[in-house]
């Protein structure tokens, strides 16, 4: 994918013409007490580049809770650690089914569909736990991703942690499923607990497509020239964003927009463009498969002002 001098006020301008209609569409993730009063008419936008530079729409410096987002950075944190063992407790297929599904873990024995559905994240958790304990798992995945950001703002939100527990009896009943097939090996709660807390991160549109920079460019960071995983194991990241990074709604994404991607309920997605940057999006409402609906709407706006895709 080949860069090329980009007007990016006009690209941002045009963003902010499209969606503005539709501001406020979709429905916030109310099943999460501490999301539930989350403004609906927030939308913040921010493209990190390789060169450092970083352009920014609407509400992008406002914290949120990147919530699944935070599965692709515990799924890079893994394959550094574990690298393709981890192939062996969970799959690489999309899943088809809604993101906390528990009927297809049972019928395929307790092997989750992809690193990226909750069950599967729940393992890569689980990898990690398995090695040094909850605490310091997320101990290491906060600096790692301060970092990237060059942030240190960044932070896990514990009252969403806590409302994430609180209402966590699926991921609960999906962890103790995990379990009963041997596919868990630490204590279901010690899991869990780092699980709730890295899906509670609160970051915004500019950290979190600064932290992201890395998986555009094969693992290493364009600005500080650190390479935080192989370019194999980014291109599997990427792979598995491509495919699985927004439940059953990853085919419509990708016929849409183009490159990988990967949602939150929190209103966020991030995108990442080989070669050229990481996008990231905020836009609480979500359509019924939980990815921002304005959020889409936009990333649609800006591959097409851009002409980024994996498919050039």
């Amino acid at each position: 994918m080949s860069s090329r001098p980009m007007d990016w006020e006009n690209v941002l301008n045009e963003i902010d013409s499209i969606i503005q209609p539709s501001r406020g569409q979709g429905r916030v993730a109310d099943y999460i007490p501490a999301l539930a009063t989350v403004d609906p008419m927030k939308f913040g936008l921010a493209v990190a580049l390789g060169d450092g530079n970083v352009h920014t729409l609407g509400d992008a410096d406002e914290y949120f809770s990147i919530q699944s987002i935070s599965k692709v950075f515990t799924l890079s944190m893994v394959l550094r650690k574990v690298g393709d063992e981890l192939w062996e407790s969970v799959g690489r297929e999309p899943s088809g089914s809604p993101f906390n599904s528990i009927v297809q873990l049972e019928l395929e024995g307790g092997i989750p569909r992809n690193p990226l559905i909750n069950a599967g994240a729940i393992v890569v958790t689980d990898h990690l736990v398995q090695q040094q304990g909850a605490d310091a798992t997320i101990a290491e995945l906060i600096e790692r991703m301060r970092t990237l950001a060059s942030d240190s703002a960044i932070h896990v939100d514990q009252a969403v942690a806590y409302s994430e527990s609180e209402a966590g009896s699926r991921n609960r009943a999906l962890a103790y499923f995990l379990k009963s097939f041997g596919n868990l090996r630490s204590p279901v709660e010690e899991t869990l607990k780092a699980y709730f807390s890295h899906c509670a991160i609160a970051m915004n549109c500019r950290q979190l497509a600064r932290a992201a920079l890395f998986l555009a460019f094969d693992g290493t960071d364009p600005i500080s020239g650190i390479q935080m995983v192989s370019s194999k194991a980014c291109r599997r990241v990427n792979a598995v964003m491509m495919t699985c990074g927004h439940y059953d709604n990853s085919g419509d994404f990708t016929y849409r927009i183009g490159l990988p991607g990967k949602s939150g309920v929190g209103g966020g997605i991030l995108v990442v463009a080989p070669g050229n940057g990481a996008i990231a999006v905020w836009s609480p409402g979500l359509n019924e498969a939980g990815t921002s609906e304005v959020g889409s709407l936009a990333l649609e706006t800006l591959v097409r002002q851009t002409g980024w895709s994996v498919f050039v």
